[in-house]
């Protein structure tokens, strides 16, 4: 994610962290950089100008050319300029208490993923404590509802659609009446899309939203059409009024136009990123965060987040303890292994880490190693995954049968287990150190083979 970007920064800053004195020469040179960046990046060219105006003005007082250390000042100032451009403290949700039904109109075209996401905002909204109830009131595109069902199904909320429905008002008022009856508290409106913005989508959405008077009304765009995407947030704004914008296929955008010139340009936060094809891939829109993940920062809080979602804490403590006495098995191994699948993809959860963005791409990740430590751990007896020291040469070549691999890789996996044992044991009591935990992450299967 924003591969390119997060480059172009850090040559920048490698420019001015390399001078002896920072000059007014300097800082002109590194925004330049910066400006071809943003542009390269699809920004738009009223963003750019504002933020390169912006950067210039305050990094050329006194603050940053007498600063003990400028180029730390420098990428201070670049950070904050683009949380404010992001978005500043970023925007939540505007519902209403669970004792009463809060409504949220998704609204987007065809091809924005805006069934897809309306199910993915359904889901969040379920594990954070509420009632969600979706309703199928996209009545053009054909398997909409089938499809809206489907999501339901998999995501485990309830959806409301009619068979044969030609109102989507009158669809609208049976999920309103449902909702009602059985105490759901937020009402998720997934509303007709066109191939492009005609006003018969307009006068039908407009209808929708006078009928439903919605708590929040969300554009669904697609961040892989950059600048198109803040021009259709912008049309849809004036046409109908929104208070936010949800961007899909976040994780492919390698550029961050879309995001970077949202807010500005149309005044509406950015709320919701989709980052993935499963329902658990949709986040809320940080701008810190993001800032930090362009600025090869990383983004610990959502790392650690991730993490909360699929390690219980009572285990990572008996783990840590494990680690520190240097009890750590395969069999807990293998359990984070699992751990770490269900988090999504490991591309994803290295660039959060310091240092890390755009260091490491997909072909670098050798997924088949993993796969291969899974089966072969997997084939093992529990007896044997928390003794490693009992598996012998009849059982490694059972183990290797099992696992469709050879006895010179079994060995080479316990081999690289107790060397991160005891690294592991090193690490739990160095605690939180980023350098470390990069080096755990290669031998635990990044570089080690």
């Amino acid at each position: 994610m924003f591969d390119k970007l997060t480059q172009k920064f850090s040559d920048a800053f490698r420019f001015i962290s390399g001078k002896a004195a920072i000059t007014e020469k300097n800082i002109e040179d590194a925004v330049d950089a910066i400006k071809m960046a943003l542009l390269e990046a699809d920004v738009n060219l009223r963003v750019v100008r504002r933020f390169v105006n912006s950067t210039i003005e305050e990094a050329r007082g006194e603050k940053v050319l007498r600063a003990v250390n400028p180029g730390q000042q420098f990428t201070k100032i670049i950070h904050d300029k683009l949380v404010s451009f992001l978005g500043g403290n970023g925007e939540g949700l505007a519902l209403k208490g669970p004792d009463t039904l809060s409504t949220v109109l998704m609204l987007g075209l065809q091809g924005s993923g805006k069934t897809t996401s309306s199910a993915k905002l359904a889901l969040r909204l379920k594990k954070e404590g509420r009632r969600p109830l979706l309703a199928a009131c996209d009545l053009i595109r054909p398997a909409a509802a089938e499809q809206l069902a489907v999501l339901g199904s998999q995501t485990g909320v309830p959806v409301y659609r009619e068979e044969g429905a030609k109102n989507p008002v009158a669809v609208y008022r049976g999920a309103l009446a449902l909702a009602k009856k059985e105490l759901y508290d937020t009402l998720i409106i997934d509303t007709t899309g066109r191939l492009q913005i005609d006003e018969p989508m307009m006068e039908e959405l407009r209808r929708l939203k006078d009928a439903s008077r919605p708590d929040e009304l969300l554009l669904v765009a697609d961040a892989m059409t950059g600048q198109s995407a803040v021009d259709i947030a912008k049309t849809f704004d004036e046409k109908i009024g929104l208070t936010g914008v949800v961007l899909t296929k976040f994780d492919s955008d390698t550029r961050g136009g879309a995001a970077l010139s949202l807010k500005t340009v149309t005044g509406k936060p950015l709320k919701f990123v989709g980052t993935g094809e499963k329902p658990e891939d949709f986040e809320p829109f940080h701008p810190d965060r993001i800032a930090g993940r362009i600025l090869g920062m990383g983004d610990v809080v959502s790392l650690v987040e991730k993490a909360q979602e699929v390690i219980d804490q009572k285990e990572a403590l008996e783990l840590r303890k494990k680690m520190e006495k240097e009890n750590f098995t395969l069999d807990d191994w293998l359990n984070q292994l699992r751990s770490i699948k269900k988090m999504g993809s490991l591309q994803k959860m290295l660039e959060m880490i310091p240092g890390m963005a755009g260091q490491v791409s997909e072909e670098d990740i050798d997924r088949e190693d993993f796969k291969h430590q899974e089966a072969i751990l997997s084939s093992m007896t529990r007896k044997e995954r928390n003794n490693h020291l009992i598996i012998g040469p009849s059982r490694r070549s059972r183990i290797a049968r099992g696992s469709g691999t050879s006895v010179a890789e079994v060995g080479r996996l316990i081999k690289k287990f107790e060397k991160m044992r005891t690294m592991m044991k090193k690490m739990a009591k160095m605690g939180k150190n980023p350098g470390a935990m990069q080096q755990m992450m290669g031998r635990m299967g990044m570089d080690a083979r």
